[in-house]
């Protein structure tokens, strides 16, 4: 096994990945990030945007010019909250066209975990999700 094995496997899953999914993507008019944000916001819809960055995993600066993009692409809305000590938040949700297209989303990842998993079996998937959901904690340690 070569030393940068794990690093060659992840980007050729990445690359993979993103390949199949990108033209779909498109057809729904959603540049890179969007389907993401999407997601989630299915599942923790209404959750402030420092929260939504934190979940993606980007920038709240990257989070901010996202969400300017879907707003105008009347996909979500936001709310601005008040907070103790003053401070205000946006809390963000989604449209009803936002709640359309991220079905769509999920139907494109679905499919697309589908094909992933092919040939596989369940205890397979499972063995091969918590072994990689340990990968990811592990590089996510400071």
């Amino acid at each position: 096994m070569s030393r940068n094995f794990l690093h060659v496997l992840l980007i050729r899953a990445s690359a993979a990945h993103k390949k199949r999914s990108r033209h779909s993507f498109q057809q729904l008019n959603l540049t890179e990030g969007q389907p993401k944000v999407l997601s989630i916001l299915r599942d923790i819809e209404g959750c402030q945007q420092k929260e939504l960055a934190e979940a993606c995993h980007v920038e709240p600066a990257t989070m901010t010019s996202l969400l300017r993009n879907m707003e105008q692409s009347r996909l979500i809305f936001k709310e601005q909250q008040q907070l103790p000590g003053g401070k205000r938040a946006f809390r963000i949700f989604l449209t009803e066209y936002g709640k359309q297209v991220s079905d769509e989303v999920i139907k494109i990842v679905e499919d697309l975990e589908q094909v992933s998993f092919q040939g596989f079996t369940k205890e397979e998937i499972d063995t091969f999700l918590e072994l990689f959901s340990r990968v990811s904690k592990n590089l996510e340690e400071k």
